[in-house]
């Protein structure tokens, strides 16, 4: 006799263990799984499968859905008809504006007033018409969450003082953005993302790959200083698309890359290795380049530097002293030294006490893409005048940052003077982060899983 044979089918299978199976299923997957038998369709309603897509797309917590009154599938799909193309760049700028507003409310809660509430979809669109150019999905979606920030000071995308000079960038509305949109030679089709009301500094996002910039990138614009051509705009980059350049930001600030001072966000950059400990006093040094006194032609690139000061807490009283002068050996990428020495720091001589911590800021110009700065401070006993000590500045580093030339000088010049971003391979596509996990997101069918099950491949 022939050996009886069955065939399992798979929603033959019991429940428990088919809902573990659906539960390693993105969204788009449950939607295809609704088509195949009526089990399968009401099994693909199953409220915990989608409270946890509902956690994963929209960062949703309980409290909302309580409030919200529906079932977590329900709530996907309020959040997939409002948000939907967005939904590879929506947790990640979500959850970066929570991150960026929660360190700001505990840090500097008066910025956390000037924030705007997010656009709709009927104003972006109009934008877009105003402008007659396509915002990116991110720069969209992050405005979705919050329309950038009131024209206030300070600005939300960090400040930068020195001596007599100021700056505070506001992170941009639409609306205003679009007001500033260029269209000029040399500019075209690029938006403002910030403004600064001191500098009137801002950087852009090229809308469209023209005039030697790509897609979606982010800039400083820099004009050449050599060109008799205005057009001739060179360009700092600062961002490959407004995702990568939005999310740095927000990491630098909500990890104290970028420290706080006088409630406002200052841009200086600490490299973790620029701390030396003579004795009892640690030094440490920030620096941040300053793009609105730098030029590309001629090379003039600008920093700024602050240096910490402290003496141990634990120090004797006795080990009190006083700053007499300071020592600095420069050396430039094209092996050039310069040596500096002077009287104290910026027109003081700090006096160092057990806990005390003493900072300044100076600056400095080189007409090469780096160089390093390291040296000494020379200090006395107050208690001994005539003993006198070393105190190590660590070597820090200064690096122009990624520029850009326009099109217009590299068309002219056959060869290049100055190193500059390689333009090969410039295709104009949009850089999408982390990519696209589901491909046209919009032409997913959301309704199926609302009405009667469809009886297809049965």
């Amino acid at each position: 006799m022939a050996a009886a044979t069955s065939e399992l089918r798979v929603d033959q299978l019991p429940s428990d263990p088919l809902l573990h199976v659906l539960s390693y299923l993105g969204f788009r997957d449950l939607v295809h799984c609704s088509y195949v038998s009526r089990r399968l369709n009401e099994l693909s309603k199953h409220n915990p499968l989608w409270k946890s897509l509902c956690s994963k797309h929209w960062l949703v917590s309980d409290v909302d859905r309580l409030q919200s009154g529906v079932s977590w599938f329900c709530l996907f799909k309020q959040y997939y008809r409002d948000l939907g193309r967005y939904i590879q760049y929506y947790p990640v700028l979500k959850r970066a504006w929570e991150q960026l507003k929660s360190f700001l409310q505990q840090k500097c809660p008066r910025m956390i007033a000037s924030l705007k509430e997010g656009a709709t979809e009927v104003e972006l669109n109009d934008i877009e018409a105003q402008i007659g150019c396509r915002l990116p999905d991110d720069y969209r979606c992050s405005y979705r969450i919050h329309n950038g920030q009131k024209l206030v000071i300070p600005g939300l995308m960090g400040s930068m003082s020195l001596s007599n000079h100021y700056r505070s960038e506001v992170l941009l509305d639409v609306e205003t953005a679009a007001g500033g949109f260029q269209q000029r030679k040399g500019m075209r089709r690029c938006l403002p993302l910030t403004f600064c009301f001191h500098t009137g500094l801002s950087q852009y996002m090229a809308l469209e790959p023209a005039e030697g910039r790509r897609m979606f990138e982010s800039f400083y614009p820099c004009p050449d200083q050599t060109a008799q051509d205005p057009s001739a705009i060179d360009m700092f980059i600062t961002g490959s698309c407004f995702l990568e350049w939005f999310t740095t930001y927000v990491q630098n600030v909500v990890t104290g890359e970028y420290p706080i001072i006088r409630d406002q966000i200052f841009r200086y950059v600490h490299d973790k290795s620029c701390v030396a400990t003579t004795g009892d006093i640690t030094v440490s040094v920030s620096t941040s380049f300053l793009p609105e006194l730098s030029s590309v032609h001629p090379p003039h690139f600008f920093f700024t530097y602050r240096i910490r000061i402290e003496m141990s807490s634990n120090a004797s009283p006795e080990a009190a002293c006083q700053l007499d002068s300071r020592y600095w050996k420069i050396t430039t990428s094209d092996g050039n030294v310069e040596e500096v020495q002077g009287p104290g720091v910026v027109g003081e001589f700090p006096v160092m006490t057990p806990g005390k911590v003493h900072e300044y800021s100076s600056c400095t110009t080189f007409s090469t893409l780096s160089e390093y700065m390291e040296g000494h401070y020379t200090f006395h006993r107050l208690a001994n005048k005539e003993e006198v000590f070393h105190v190590a500045i660590p070597r820090f580093h200064m690096v122009c940052p990624p520029f850009r030339e326009p099109v217009v000088r590299t068309q002219k010049a056959s060869t290049r003077e100055t190193p500059r971003l390689d333009d090969h391979d410039d295709d104009g596509e949009y850089c999408d982060g982390d990519g696209d996990d589901f491909g046209d997101l919009r032409g997913i069918n959301m309704a199926a899983l609302e009405g009667a099950w469809c009886p297809r491949h049965i």
